[in-house]
C-alpha cells in the first residue's frame, strides 16, 4: 500500500553492476526499512533469492546446515566448499551464479556466520548481503572484521527528498532557484512539507501512520513504539544491568544537553551524568554511560558534532555535542524534556541541516569525521565547513524564522570565512555581498563551491 522510493536503491544497483566480489553490508537504525528495500531489490534484479534471518527460525536452520556441512572425522575427506554445501542444504534450488542473491538479516546474532563473510566474498559467485540494526555488536572480540571484503552502505530514515517523493513534489524542490527567482507559490508549498517533515520525521512506519490518519498527534505514539522496541531489543546486547537501567533515561538527557545552548561540552559523559543522576551514592559509572552512548551511536540513533576553535579547521575537538539522526525522534524527546516551541523549532532546524552535513563528511567532501560548529571570539556559528575540493571555509547560520546572526558578520569582517550561508525557513533567498540567504529546505543542494549559482 505504501511503496516508498528510497535513494539507496541506486547504490544497490551500482554495487550489483560493479561486480567487485564484496559482500554488501547494510547498516541502519531499527525500522528504517532495510529488510523491505533489500527484498524489493532482490526480487526485481535476481531470478533466485535466498533469505536467512539469524534472529528467527531460518537462522537456526542455517546454523544446522553449516554444522552438517562442516562435519568431519579423522580419516575422512572433508568438503572443499562446506559453506556452499550449507547453502545448498538450506535451499535445494541454490545455484552459485550471478542470478542469485543471498541475504542474511540480523547477522549480529551469530559470530559464526559473520566470520564467514570473507568466504562468501572470495568463494561465491552469488551476490551476498548482510544486514542488521545492531551491528555495533560486531565490534566484540568474537567477531572477525573482514576488512577489504565488505562494501558498506547505511540506510537512514527517509530524507526530505524521499519524503517529497511520496507526494510527487521532489521535482519542484530540485528546480527551485536558490535566491527567489522561481514562482513564490512553489517555495511556499515546499516549506509546508518541510514543516510537516520536522514534526513527523522520516521513519517509514511513522509516515505511514500520518498518511492513514492525516493527524500529526497520531504519530507520537508510533515514534514512542519504535523507541520502546529499540530499548527492549538493546537490552539483549548490553551486558551490565546498570547499562540497561540508564538507557531509557539517557535519550531525554541527550535532548536536555541540546537545549542548554552551550558552546559544546568537553565531557559529554559528565554532563549526562549530572542530568541523570543527582545522588553521590549512585553506583552508575562513567563507563556505564560511555557504553550506552556508544551503543546509541553505533545503532544510528544519535550522532556527534565537533567544534572548530576560533573557526580554525586545524584546531578542532571531537564529540562535544549530540544530534539525533531523525528529526521526528528529536522532536519526541525535546517534548519530553519540556523545551518551549521556539527552542524546539531551532534545534529541529539544526538537526535537519546536520544530517546533510554528515553525509558530506561521510563522502569526504568536507573536512571532519562529523560536522563541526565554530566558536570565534566568544561567539558561535551553527556550523563551520571546510570544503575539501576547493579548500575554502564557510559558515552556516541556521534560523527557524526570518532572523539574522551577528557571528556571521564578525567572521566575514575578519575574513575567517569565504562566505556565509544563512539557512532560513521563512525566506525566498537573497544575496548581500558574501552572505547568501537560502531556504533551509534546499540544504541538500548546497555544494559550498563558492560560486553560489543555481544548480
Amino acid at each position: 500500500m505504501f511503496d516508498f522510493s528510497r535513494d539507496i536503491y541506486k547504490e544497490l544497483l551500482t554495487w550489483k553492476k560493479d561486480k567487485n566480489n564484496k559482500v554488501l553490508e547494510v547498516s541502519g537504525a531499527r525500522q528504517v526499512g532495510k529488510t523491505y528495500i533489500l527484498k524489493k531489490f532482490a526480487k526485481e534484479n535476481f531470478t533466485h533469492f535466498i533469505y536467512i534471518n539469524m534472529a528467527e527460525s531460518t537462522g537456526e536452520k542455517f546454523l544446522q546446515c553449516i554444522k552438517i556441512a562442516e562435519r568431519w572425522e579423522i580419516g575422512e575427506k572433508g568438503s572443499e566448499k562446506p559453506l556452499h554445501d550449507a547453502v545448498k542444504l538450506y535451499d535445494v534450488d541454490f545455484i552459485d551464479d550471478e542470478n542469485t542473491m543471498i541475504m542474511i538479516d540480523e547477522i549480529q546474532e551469530s559470530s559464526l556466520v559473520y566470520n564467514k563473510i570473507r568466504t562468501f566474498a572470495r568463494e561465491f559467485k552469488s551476490y551476498v548481503v548482510v544486514t542488521g540494526s545492531y551491528l555495533g555488536r560486531t565490534y566484540e572480540k568474537e567477531f572477525f572484521l573482514p576488512a577489504g571484503d565488505i562494501y558498506n552502505i547505511t540506510l537512514n530514515t527517509l530524507s526530505f527528498e524521499e519524503f517529497l517523493d511520496i507526494f510527487d513534489k521532489r521535482t519542484i524542490l530540485e528546480e527551485l532557484d536558490f535566491f527567489g527567482k522561481s514562482d513564490h507559490k512553489y517555495y511556499d508549498e515546499i516549506r509546508e512539507y518541510y514543516e510537516l517533515y520536522l514534526q513527523i520525521g522520516g521513519y517509514p512506519a511513522v509516515i505511514k501512520r500520518y498518511l492513514e490518519t492525516k493527524r500529526i498527534k497520531d504519530v507520537f505514539p508510533e515514534i514512542g513504539r519504535i523507541i520502546k522496541i529499540f530499548v527492549q531489543e538493546s537490552q539483549m546486547y548490553l551486558g551490565d544491568v546498570r547499562d540497561i537501567n540508564i538507557f531509557e533515561q539517557l535519550l531525554p538527557a541527550v535532548a536536555q544537553t541540546m537545549i542548554k545552548e552551550k558552546k559544546g561540552n568537553a565531557d559529554l559523559v559528565t554532563e549526562l551524568s549530572s542530568i541523570i543522576y543527582k545522588e553521590e551514592s549512585n553506583r552508575i559509572t562513567k563507563r556505564n554511560i560511555n557504553q550506552a552512548i556508544a551503543w546509541l551511536y553505533r545503532s544510528n540513533v544519535i550522532g556527534y558534532c565537533g567544534k572548530a576553535n576560533e573557526c580554525n579547521i586545524l584546531d578542532t575537538r571531537l564529540n562535544v555535542r549530540f544530534y539525533f539522526q531523525d528529526v521526528g525522534v528529536a522532536r519526541y524527546f525535546l517534548n519530553i524534556a519540556g523545551a518551549d516551541l521556539a527552542t524546539i523549532r531551532g534545534i529541529l532546524a539544526e538537526t535537519f541541516v546536520y544530517r546533510y552535513l554528515q553525509e558530506l563528511c561521510n563522502s569526504y567532501k568536507i573536512a571532519g569525521i562529523s560536522p563541526l560548529f565554530g566558536v570565534y571570539k566568544g561567539e558561535e556559528i551553527d556550523f563551520f565547513v571546510n570544503n575539501r575540493e576547493n579548500y575554502k571555509n564557510f559558515g552556516i547560520e541556521v534560523k527557524a524564522g526570518n532572523t539574522s546572526g551577528k557571528t556571521a558578520e564578525l567572521l566575514l569582517r575578519d575574513k575567517k570565512v569565504d562566505g556565509i550561508y544563512m539557512l532560513k525557513g521563512d525566506t525566498y533567498g537573497g544575496i548581500h555581498e558574501q552572505m547568501y540567504t537560502i531556504p533551509i529546505y534546499l540544504t541538500s543542494r548546497l555544494q559550498f563551491d563558492g560560486e553560489y549559482k543555481n544548480i
